[in-house]
């Protein structure tokens, strides 16, 4: 049991160090960026539980603004973390018969969390409508490549298995 803690532990850390890597650097568009760290949510939530979900997205995001744009580090801390969670009681506690579609509703429902809650948080940070509604387009498009990377990184790419391979086999010793 130690082992298996020290395990999952391990890995909630890892994939947090990467959700913050992630949100330090953004792929510059026309009038924005976009920024990747939506997929390593996306990703630790499909495999992780609820609670280290929660801890790779909200708190991962809260501690990559706090370094690198401390504004919205409050906003990123609620709507990622979220996000996370959802995606993550969604993928693990329903359709247990056909996981990838459970996980592709829970990206799917968690983009939207992200959208919603980045807009919403974008007005009260930013003290204007406006600028929310300018940036929407950013925030879709970033919940969307997030939510599809995510997912085909875990299911095409075949971390899922590996993932549980590991984890499993690490059980039975």
């Amino acid at each position: 049991m130690k082992k298996e803690t020290t395990l999952r532990l391990t890995l909630t850390a890892v994939f947090m160090a990467f959700n913050i890597v992630l949100s330090s650097f953004g792929i510059p568009v026309p009038g924005g960026h976009l920024y990747l760290c939506d997929v390593a949510i996306c990703l630790a939530a499909i495999l992780l539980n609820p609670f280290e979900a929660f801890v790779v997205g909200g708190i991962g995001s809260f501690l990559g603004d706090m370094i690198f744009y401390p504004l919205p580090m409050f906003v990123s801390l609620v709507t990622h973390g979220l996000q996370a969670v959802v995606i993550s009681l969604i993928s693990h506690h329903t359709i247990k018969s056909n996981p990838k579609l459970a996980s592709g509703i829970g990206v799917s429902i968690g983009a939207v969390i992200m959208v919603v809650g980045y807009t919403l948080g974008k007005i009260f940070v930013y003290s204007t409508l406006e600028y929310a509604i300018i940036k929407l387009p950013y925030e879709i498009a970033q919940g969307a490549l997030g939510a599809i990377l995510g997912w085909v990184l875990c299911w095409k790419c075949r971390i899922h298995a590996a993932f549980n391979r590991y984890v499993t086999e690490d059980r039975q010793k």
